[in-house]
């Protein structure tokens, strides 16, 4: 990597001269064995590369030494830079706060396990260069067990069908990015998964490109089964903030419209039958069936109430300007 220091007020493109600054976002939680070896290989790449170079460790919460090694990687480079977590706030976090510390216009995420391979950055920065503003990576060939690419690959069709997105691994880490995407997109919760989503209903271009997935080396897998619980929860909030985020109502009040019909045509069918009926030996006949309907009826009417209410409300908060609070705490930095 270049000895020489990323100037902090670097125009994001390239100015005065300077070549543009890339920026390598990273988190890290309990990967202190592969750190040395990651960080040779991105130096190993850097200084192929026409642009500046800077490196954003976020460590987010670890209890390996993991800061310590980046700490350690910081004196030796000074285009290493750290932040430290008091806990673990979890990845979306962590991407967050590399964002808002990044100085590059281009922005590229990875993993710290080494399953990500600084090699292929060179491939990801030439697609920015053809015109993409977001790029995400595809393990196409991928070392992880059939328990869990199986339920990833399900739920990336899932996810593309759903949103207009057609990715074959929106949950892969290493992904580039334009910096101004950033400046209209707010992380919460698992919500780094679906930066392209987010982005692409934004009007920016969307593409993937096809990586090498390495195999672990080090540690384990910091997923389980119920990251696909969450996730298909996640796609569903996706949906509401990409197709109905600005109008809520449309889509909770459409619910309330449709249960409210449903009651309407419960109430006129015991009408109609009431007057209809004749008053007869058989007259107690469907007395059972009737109060069924009468109970779904007004039950419905509640349910269609509460939606549209429950719409309004949405869109009054829509309608308010809020100022959310980064959902971390920093301990430490490396300038």
């Amino acid at each position: 990597m270049p000895d020489s220091v990323a100037d902090p007020h670097l125009p994001a493109v390239g100015g005065n001269g300077r070549p543009p600054l890339l920026s390598l976002v990273i988190p890290v939680f309990n990967e202190r064995e592969s750190l040395p070896t990651l960080h040779s290989e991105i130096a190993e790449v850097a200084a192929k590369l026409p642009e500046d170079v800077e490196v954003v460790f976020v460590d987010d919460g670890s209890n390996d030494g993991s800061w310590d090694a980046i700490r350690e990687l910081s004196s030796k480079d000074r285009r290493v830079r750290g932040i430290k977590f008091r806990r673990n706030f979890g990845k979306a976090a962590a991407l967050a706060a590399g964002f808002s510390t990044a100085r590059g216009g281009i922005i590229i995420t990875m993993d710290a396990d080494l399953q990500d391979d600084p090699h292929e950055i060179p491939n990801f920065l030439a697609q920015l260069q053809s015109g993409f503003d977001v790029v995400s990576g595809w393990k196409k060939i991928r070392h992880d067990p059939w328990h869990k690419v199986f339920p990833s690959r399900v739920f990336n069709a899932f996810l593309s069908t759903l949103t207009g997105v057609h990715l074959h691994d929106h949950n892969c880490g290493m992904k580039a990015y334009r910096a101004e995407v950033f400046r209209e997109l707010h992380l919460y919760g698992e919500m780094h998964r679906f930066v392209p989503v987010l982005a692409f209903a934004r009007g920016y271009r969307v593409g993937e490109l096809v990586i090498q997935h390495r195999a672990r080396k080090f540690g384990s897998s910091k997923y389980g089964w119920k990251r696909f619980v969450k996730g298909a929860l996640d796609v569903m909030t996706v949906r509401l903030l990409t197709g109905f985020g600005r109008r809520p109502q449309h889509l909770i009040g459409a619910w309330g419209v449709g249960f409210g019909a449903l009651a309407a045509l419960g109430f006129i069918m015991l009408i109609v039958n009431l007057v209809l009926r004749q008053i007869e030996s058989d007259a107690g006949a469907g007395v059972g069936t009737q109060l069924a309907v009468l109970i779904l009826s007004v039950g419905l009417s509640l349910l269609s109430a509460q939606c549209l209410l429950a719409g309004l409300l949405a869109e009054l908060a829509v309608a308010r300007k809020w100022l959310d609070n980064d959902p971390y705490s920093i301990a430490e930095r490396i300038q």
